[in-house]
């Protein structure tokens, strides 16, 4: 038997040398909720939503880049872990207009802060990533509704300038895997993080709209995106997921002819 054992959840599971806690629950099918962690790019611990309780240490650990050990016991549900996911997701859903989980799902109780929300975006319906974003998803599962007592105002306007992707700060939750999925997936380098605090925000060199860098529109980031936070410009408020039906097609970006579904 293998001598590179750890317990999770009170079951004692096997892992390989440089597997992280996340990459071993994955392994055995146990669950632990993500937000900025990208499989196959460098992991972050940045949303702190993958934190587990590590029986001997006394602060939660991100188990997206907690290596495992030998003998480690961990919780990934633990009344201390789940209180503090439903606190970075409260204070996610209060960093912009994230509306999606304020008051009810009735088109009929909507709040004032929707109703603006939905005005500024020139639309009468909810969030273009309504039903197909993973913190609304966060939201329900652990029952968190935004406070709009807390909610911050974005000083970034909408970027609608580019002819393919809407840039919505307003939406973005600084989770750093467009970057990623730039800078370390396709490796075009156009984005990075930039100013901090309450300033902080995805930028290009400069500070400049994507159709004024060196972005080739390739679209990685956009499906990296957990959130609304970039949207593809052509599909927003027009594609929900219960309209769509998968196909395979052929990529028409190059002359490789990549498939997909």
């Amino acid at each position: 038997m293998s001598e590179n054992l750890m317990v999770i959840n009170g079951r004692e599971v096997s892992f390989e040398p440089r597997q992280t806690i996340l990459e071993v629950a994955e392994a055995n099918h146990i669950k632990i909720p993500t937000l900025c962690y990208m499989k196959g790019a460098t992991p972050t611990g940045t949303c702190r939503m993958c934190v587990v309780e590590v029986e001997g240490v006394e602060k939660l650990m991100a188990s997206c880049e907690t290596l495992a050990a030998r003998g480690l016991i961990v919780k990934t549900e633990s009344e201390r872990v789940v209180q503090a996911r439903k606190a970075t997701l409260g204070l996610l859903l209060a960093s912009g207009n994230h509306n999606c989980a304020i008051s009810s799902a009735s088109m009929d109780d909507w709040t004032d802060f929707q109703l603006q929300v939905g005005e500024a975006d020139d639309a009468i319906e909810r969030c273009p990533a309504w039903g197909d974003c993973e913190l609304q998803s966060l939201a329900y599962q652990y029952q968190v509704s935004g406070d709009q007592e807390m909610r911050m105002e974005v000083p970034y306007p909408i970027e609608l300038r580019n002819p393919l992707i809407v840039r919505d700060f307003s939406r973005c939750v600084l989770c750093g895997r467009c970057v990623q999925a730039c800078n370390e997936v396709q490796v075009n380098r156009v984005i990075d993080f930039g100013y901090q605090g309450a300033q902080a925000k995805i930028v290009t060199a400069y500070d400049r709209a994507l159709i004024d860098s060196v972005c080739v529109f390739c679209g990685e980031c956009v499906q990296a995106c957990p959130t609304a936070g970039l949207t593809e410009k052509k599909a927003r408020y027009v594609w929900r997921p219960w309209k769509a039906e998968k196909i395979r097609t052929t990529c028409p970006y190059c002359g490789v002819g990549c498939q997909q579904w």
